[in-house]
């Protein structure tokens, strides 16, 4: 194929002039577009697309919940108001997905990198010029033009730490697995500064991911669960806020109502809940339409709808799975698994501190929580996992893909 054929299908379909509407995206569709969508995980993106309506019907039950928590005397938020704000979101969101789908493997590598730099200067400007909300200083920016670099980050941070390992083919005396903890290390820092434990679980949770994938051998693994596990109880003893959490989850210490409240209202509604706009307990969670969603959509669409939710992030994490099994490019694997494991290990998080598995750790459920920063960021998310696990016939008859590129 020649060079051109690398460029973004919508771009490319622009120049070109191929943007009719005959045999528009059928099989003998070749236009830039036609080849997009036909590489394109149909199945995948209908998973996610999928989620994202359920996330909607979701605000629109907690949204009053929120509302009237953040209302004052003198201005009274609509009851829907967080479910058109997630509206718009998504509306933003989708197209970003879909835009960022469209880049072939080496230009959705380099726009992850560009991205991570960017970005990994703007969250170590936080401390400086960042804005504090709720007591963590987590946001940089200037009135709607406020954003969470850490949020952003994880998706560029996944690829480029796979892009980092994936000179093993041709640099294999460097230390990569230490480079990239290195990494890890000084990010983790700046999370913790914020604070922002519950992203810095997380981050560290996406690079034990990517080191299982890379190979390393099973001693060193079983080093780090240890190590993890020691960094955890320095972390209680002089680590304020991880000291405040575990109290709260084990001890009932100050978080217990907010533990305690999340699964009462999970369990209210049975097996098929109390229904649509019918839930009352949900008025007592602190984050109704954020961190507790999930009992939300317990007490009023039941267990059931949760169960649904948990089986929907299973089937997506199979089908990505499925879609690696025949991969021969070690950045490919290496990628996706870090932006997976990010995607999935933070919907385990969020309902594991639903049901009261885990300390409350400030993090939304993916897609189903509200949330401008959060939305935008997994749609970037999506959109890379959309976009390296394609396949196209001929790019994967060519040598220099056989190579790696």
């Amino acid at each position: 194929m020649t060079a051109t054929t690398q460029e973004v299908p919508w771009v490319l379909a622009a120049k070109t002039g191929k943007v009719g509407l005959s045999n528009r995206l059928g099989r003998g569709d070749r236009s830039p577009l036609g080849v997009w969508f036909w590489e394109l995980d149909r199945v995948l993106l209908s998973l996610m697309l999928g989620l994202m309506a359920i996330g909607l019907l979701a605000v629109a039950a907690a949204s009053p919940a929120g509302a009237r928590r953040l209302s004052t005397a003198a201005v009274q938020l609509p009851e829907l108001y967080f479910f058109f704000k997630q509206l718009m979101w998504i509306a933003v969101g989708i197209p970003l997905m879909l835009f960022i789908s469209m880049y072939p493997r080496e230009q959705a590598r380099r726009l992850a990198i560009f991205g991570f730099l960017v970005l990994l200067g703007l969250l170590m400007l936080v401390p400086f010029l960042g804005k504090e909300v709720n007591g963590a200083q987590r946001w940089i920016g200037w009135g709607p033009a406020t954003i969470q670099p850490s949020e952003f980050l994880k998706p560029f941070y996944a690829i480029t730490m796979a892009w980092i390992l994936s000179w093993k083919v041709k640099k294999g005396k460097l230390p990569l697995a230490g480079i990239t903890m290195g990494i890890t290390g000084y990010i983790a820092i700046f999370l913790l500064a914020q604070p922002d434990l519950g992203q810095t679980v997380l981050l560290a949770g996406v690079w034990f991911a990517l080191m299982m994938v890379y190979g390393i051998p099973a001693w060193r693994l079983w080093g780090m669960v240890v190590g993890g596990a020691v960094l955890l109880v320095v972390a209680y003893n002089y680590y304020p806020v991880a000291t405040q959490r575990i109290d709260a989850w084990i001890f009932g210490t100050e978080g217990l109502t907010h533990d305690k409240m999340a699964m009462a209202t999970l369990v209210a509604g049975g097996l098929i809940g109390v229904g649509p706009g019918l839930g009352t307990k949900k008025f007592s969670l602190p984050e109704a339409q954020t961190d507790y969603i999930f009992s939300v959509i317990g007490e009023e669409f039941g267990l059931l709808a949760c169960m649904v939710i948990a089986i929907v992030f299973l089937a997506i994490l199979i089908r990505v799975v499925i879609r690696l099994l025949d991969e021969r490019d070690t950045f490919t694997v290496l990628a996706v698994t870090g932006l997976i494991a990010q995607f999935v290990g933070q919907a385990m998080i969020n309902m594991a501190v639903n049901l009261g598995i885990f300390p409350s750790k400030g993090m939304t459920l993916p897609f189903v929580s509200y949330g401008g920063s959060s939305v935008l960021a997994l749609c970037i998310t999506c959109g890379f996992i959309l976009a390296l696990t394609k396949r196209n016939p001929y790019l994967d008859r060519s040598r220099y893909m056989r190579d790696g590129g």
